[in-house]
Parts: C-alpha cells; structure tokens; sequence
C-alpha cells in the first residue's frame, strides 16, 4: 500500500492535508514530506497539488 492523505482544519476556513507513510504512523503536516511536496497554487487549499499528484500515485485517501 502507498501513503493515506486527510484533511484537517487549522484554525481556518481552509484545510490542511495530512500525509502518513504507514497507517501506524502518526499525521504530518504535508510540508513535513519534502520528497512529496508540491508548490499551492493560489485560491486553492493548502497542500491540494500534493494531493493530487499522490492520488495519481495510489496514495489513500482517509476520512478521519
């Protein structure tokens, strides 16, 4: 299996994506992945290139 991805709420009106690498792993901060990471466009939410690029990768998406 590849990563899982979520979303979570910072304070906000936007959300914020979440990676692990392994579902036992604890949630980061999608800035925290550097080998991942994807510059955000504008008007967008943080971290939604990223997740894009991993859902094309088999990445998981988790509702938490």
């Amino acid at each position: 299996m590849r990563g899982q991805m979520t979303w979570k709420s910072e304070g906000g009106i936007d959300k914020v994506l979440y990676l692990r690498a392994q579902p036992h792993d604890p949630w980061k901060c999608y800035k925290e992945f550097p080998q991942y990471y994807k510059p955000d466009l504008g008007g967008r939410s943080p971290g939604y290139e990223t997740f894009l690029t991993l859902l094309r990768q088999g990445w998981q998406m988790v509702h938490t």
